[in-house]
């Protein structure tokens, strides 16, 4: 559903159309929320699942980052810096997988912030767009503040995982290939 939705919310957002962008944001949200819960509660959690929500995740992340610095409401080194990440972690995970066919890339407790920063700041500041009190800019503010610290944190922690978990020099070597 999020994937169904990405080109509906960059429309409105393209078109200054916030409130329906926000919405259509929180559709969203609510849909991975009950997406995820009834998973859970049916016992229907499949391996195309495990794959396709992150994958939705991103690209609805990714594509509404680009599209509001586009709209000049997130700064650009914000954006790259989350796509750097996200581009490294993918290389990374591409890597281990043509080197040593490693598949298990699990997200951490750091990258699951992560993602939380980067969904209240897209939330944040598309509400402000609509309703623009003092604490909406000030939460704004945090919230862009948390994306770029948990960004760094999580990049550096998924970093330090992939070289203790494949041996490299400093790590020290527990689940690396052959074991």
């Amino acid at each position: 559903m999020r994937i169904c939705l990405a080109p509906f919310l960059v429309s409105a957002i393209l078109e200054d159309r916030y409130r329906l962008g926000f919405g259509l944001f929180v559709a969203a949200g609510l849909t991975d929320a009950l997406d995820g819960t009834l998973a859970r509660w049916l016992r229907q959690r499949t391996v195309l699942g495990q794959y396709l929500d992150p994958v939705a995740d991103k690209l609805l992340l990714s594509t509404i980052f680009v599209v509001l610095t586009h709209k000049n409401l997130i700064p650009t080194t914000i954006t790259v810096l989350v796509f750097g990440r996200d581009l490294g972690i993918l290389a990374v995970a591409a890597l281990l997988y043509a080197a040593v066919g490693r598949r298990e890339f699990r997200p951490s407790l750091s990258g699951k912030a992560n993602t939380v920063a980067q969904v209240t700041a897209v939330a944040v500041v598309l509400l402000h767009q609509i309703y623009s009190p003092t604490w909406v800019l000030a939460l704004r503010s945090v919230a862009l503040d948390a994306t770029v610290a948990l960004t760094v944190a999580s990049g550096l922690h998924y970093a330090w995982m992939v070289t203790r978990k494949t041996g490299a020099p400093g790590g020290n070597g527990e689940g690396g290939p052959g074991k």
